[in-house]
């Protein structure tokens, strides 16, 4: 059963007055009603309660931000502006991160003491009252709610518009993240990994075997398996280079489609100074050379295949070619390159 507009933003209205008002009852009551009534809202109505909720998020509790900001994440999803929703739900991501941080340095001091799951958690738990008087309030409670936080910002940072407009966020959350992996044992490829996506970024590709290159420029490519399969595209399905050109229907889940098939690996790739640039990487690995990503194509010695599919859902990639560099401007390129490590 779908909400109407008033219902959902009527609610959203008591949660601001319940929020700027400091009532905590208020603020639970209409906070359960905003659970009710979010996963059933017409788009609409969604639209304008992400940018409403991101507003009054740091005013909100901590114990029940997390959820809000899953709320607006949805909204995002579903059509929100990512760019007035993303500013607040990532500010609390980085302080979250920096509390969760400090339980486990807490945590690590103490001999024998082992984490439980959080899912395991009950809020009315004596285990929950005992980590708050041990550990704090504030670090546990950003230990407890870190998952639901970066699923929020998972869905702001599938936005280009969010991505392109990070500014010193980036270089925080990027430190935090890989020193709460690095702490935790964990071994998670989701903040991270969309921190290092790069958007209008300039590519230079050299093919080695015809001496050819080729200008281009690239947007929300999670991991080079995806890149693979949209240069086989663009160069092979476009006539410019020989060999197997994937599918449309690989080429369209690359880029926007929902959905898994089976595509070629038409390319081995290689950095400049003639190391591996490996598939499970990302095109943040290939080395900048002149203000340029300077890729090197060589030919597959043996056909491969993997599944074509975008590692977040939600975030539409492309890859443009420009133009096909003249023979001058090649000889200049290909200056930089040395031979392929076998």
């Amino acid at each position: 059963m779908t909400v109407g507009n008033d219902q959902l933003l009527d609610a959203v209205a008591d949660f601001e007055r319940a929020v700027r008002g400091d009532e905590p009852e208020g603020m639970a009551q209409t906070h359960g009603a905003l659970r009710h009534l979010v996963g059933d809202a017409n788009p609409a109505a969604l639209t304008q309660a992400g940018p409403r909720l991101a507003a009054v998020l740091e005013d909100v509790p901590l114990g029940g931000r997390a959820d809000i900001a899953v709320m607006i994440g949805y909204c995002v999803e579903v059509g929100a502006d990512p760019v007035s929703c993303a500013p607040p739900v990532l500010a609390n991501l980085a302080e979250v991160l920096d509390g969760a941080m400090e339980l486990i340095e807490q945590v690590s001091a103490i001999k024998d003491l082992e984490l439980p799951d959080p899912e395991d958690i009950d809020e009315e738990s004596e285990l929950l009252g005992l980590m708050f008087e041990t550990f704090g309030p504030q670090a546990t409670l950003s230990w407890l709610t870190l998952s639901p936080w970066v699923t929020a910002s998972l869905s702001m940072l599938q936005r280009k518009a969010v991505r392109q407009g990070l500014g010193p966020i980036r270089e925080l959350l990027t430190q935090r993240y890989q020193a709460y992996l690095e702490a935790s044992g964990s071994d998670g490829k989701d903040i991270d990994y969309a921190l290092l996506v790069l958007d209008d970024e300039p590519l230079i590709v050299l093919d080695r075997d015809t001496s050819t290159g080729y200008q281009l420029r690239m947007s929300g490519i999670a991991d080079n398996f995806q890149l693979q399969t949209l240069l086989g595209d663009a160069l092979i399905g476009g006539g410019h280079l020989a060999g197997e050109p994937p599918s449309a229907e690989a080429v369209a889940v690359s880029r926007d489609s929902d959905g898994r098939v089976p595509t070629v690996v038409s390319f081995m790739f290689h950095a400049p100074d003639g190391t591996r640039i490996w598939n499970e990487g990302t095109p943040s690995d290939i080395p900048v050379i002149d203000g340029a990503r300077l890729l090197v194509l060589d030919e597959m010695p043996y056909p491969h295949h993997c599944p074509a599919l975008r590692y977040f859902p939600s975030m539409i990639a492309e890859l443009e070619l420009d133009r096909a560099l003249s023979p001058t401007e090649c000889a200049t390129w290909f200056a930089h390159v040395r031979p392929a490590e076998r």
